[in-house]
């Protein structure tokens, strides 16, 4: 648990103690990433919180890490929340330099979007990035109609020739399944309409089946007279014969001709379509299928020209929108270079430069976006800072002249200019790197001055640094049951002596150094 003070709080240590360590939980805390293998041997998670003031309000900041899965969770005023809004936090929580921040000093799209910080009308930027956005959307969806047109422009043939042999045989979804059925129950009705005239064949011919029992019921008539056990079966043939009669009545009454469709043309259409599938070579759902397709896409054809008119007039408006954005933009930007060099010059001056130093940015053109219709080009310009730090010295990018201690002063003036607007906490984790002797002063005195406004964090091996903290912590290792433990601890009077003197080399010359640093202090 640390107790950071309001203005300069410096925290030192032996190399390795884990000074940067504690810098790392505060960028993990505002949504840097961290490895699981951060995590203690043997614990479940790692977890970090951290109490801010913003806007006057308390804001409890808390995330934790699995060390089995990696994953991270954050908690905003003790409710989850995501990242994104952990982001949206963290330049008005944490502002953050280090040696790393030097190497992006020196990369040119981190100065154009330094420079950008300091526009005087930010919301050009936003207006830049919406624009060209429509412009994008609008030539990406001109671009896919006329591929699309020029695609089925070299199909119209085969298109057309489909179209026509559909058309001519005009099948239905579901007609095949309808024609095997009604072939199968015309068959059916066929044999049935052959039975039926058989039937009655059999029961009303010449030698017929009611007839033959009529025979024999005439016949059984006289055996019943001599033989009267016969009687009873009279009365079955009798039964019979009526019965027979009127079946071979329902049968004649039962309609059998044509209920069932013309077989022949059932035949007909089903070999229409067969040729149909075989010379299209697929089934005849997909046919249909394929027959609407191809209407909607000579439809589409139809109205594509016009509708690429359409869409190209939208993108040549779009285009001249963005053109004016950039235009404004650019001029922005130079306006802003001019009034940004002159502060850093002031700045760096103040940090022990050469007074006549030059700062400057450098404009170069970039395409940001071709338009799709007419081949257009849409530039704007792009800023690149040069410096001459001595006189007589032709202004080149910092990359190819400026030592570490420049970078980390440079580094240090930088964050002072926006510091001035966001305010958030600052954090130096080393930024000192480089620099000594009477430099340390004018780097001092430029701190001090930032912690007038804004907290700071200073992790330094000076002790010319250090004797100006306002709260100062120590931080060191110590190994507890086989277990490395990094402890940071703020010290009284006393032990900020101790720890000057120890900076400054100990004995009795570091007590000395470190009284006088105090005293200056």
């Amino acid at each position: 648990e640390l107790e950071f003070g309001s203005g300069l709080n410096v925290l030192t240590g032996e190399t390795g103690a884990g000074k940067s360590f504690i810098v790392g939980a505060v960028n993990f805390l505002t949504g840097e990433k961290m490895g699981a293998d951060m995590v203690r041997p043997g614990r479940d998670k790692a977890s970090v919180e951290a109490l801010f003031v913003l806007d006057g309000e308390d804001l409890v900041v808390r995330r934790e890490l699995a060390a089995e899965t990696g994953r991270s969770r954050v908690y905003v005023n003790d409710r989850l929340a995501s990242l994104e809004t952990l982001r949206e936090f963290k330049p008005r929580l944490v502002m953050h330099t280090s040696q790393h921040g030097q190497q992006r000093l020196l990369q040119p799209a981190f100065q154009a979007a330094l420079l950008d910080r300091f526009l005087p009308d930010a919301s050009l930027l936003e207006q830049k990035k919406l624009r060209l956005k429509q412009l994008a959307a609008v030539g990406a969806e001109l671009r896919e109609l006329t591929e699309r047109c020029r695609s089925l422009e070299e199909r119209r043939q085969l298109l057309e020739h489909q179209k026509n042999e559909i058309g001519r045989v005009k099948p239905g979804r579901g007609e095949e399944a309808e024609l095997i059925e009604r072939k199968y129950a015309l068959q059916k009705h066929r044999k049935a309409s052959e039975a039926v005239h058989e039937t009655l064949e059999l029961m009303l011919g010449e030698a017929g089946l009611v007839r033959a029992v009529g025979e024999v019921e005439r016949r059984m008539a006289a055996v019943a007279e001599i033989f009267p056990e016969y009687a009873p079966d009279m009365e079955f043939l009798e039964d019979a014969r009526n019965r027979l009669q009127d079946l071979a009545m329902r049968l004649r009454g039962q309609p059998v001709d044509g209920s069932g469709g013309d077989p022949e043309a059932v035949e007909a259409r089903l070999f229409e379509l067969a040729q149909l599938k075989r010379r299209l070579k697929m089934s005849l759902e997909d046919i249909v299928d394929l027959g609407a397709e191809i209407e909607e896409n000579l439809n589409f054809l139809d109205a594509c020209g016009l509708d690429a008119q359409r869409l190209a007039k939208e993108e040549t408006a779009l285009a001249a929108g963005l053109a004016e954005t950039l235009a404004a933009l650019d001029a922005a930007r130079r306006d802003a270079a001019d009034h940004l060099a002159a502060r850093l010059k002031a700045e760096l001056a103040g940090l022990g430069f050469d007074k006549d130093l030059r700062v400057l940015f450098e404009f170069s053109t970039r395409e940001i976006a071709t338009t799709v219709h007419q081949g257009k080009s849409l530039q704007e310009q792009r800023a690149r800072m040069l410096w001459a730090p001595n006189p007589g010295q032709p202004p080149q990018p910092l990359d190819k002249i400026a030592s570490g201690g420049e970078l980390s002063r440079f580094l240090l003036a930088v964050i002072g200019l926006l510091a001035e607007s966001e305010q958030p906490t600052l954090v130096f984790d080393e930024v000192d790197a480089g620099i000594g002797g009477l430099t340390l002063n004018s780097v001092g005195e430029r701190v001090t001055t930032l912690a007038q406004n804004s907290q700071i964090l200073l992790i330094t091996h000076w002790p010319q640094l250090a004797a100006l903290a306002e709260r100062h912590f120590r931080v060191s290792k110590e190994v507890r049951d086989g277990r490395t433990h990094t402890l940071c601890a703020p010290l009284d009077k006393k032990q900020t002596l101790s720890e000057l003197s120890r900076m400054a080399g100990g004995g009795a010359k570091g007590e000395t150094l470190a009284r006088g640093l105090l005293f200056e202090a």
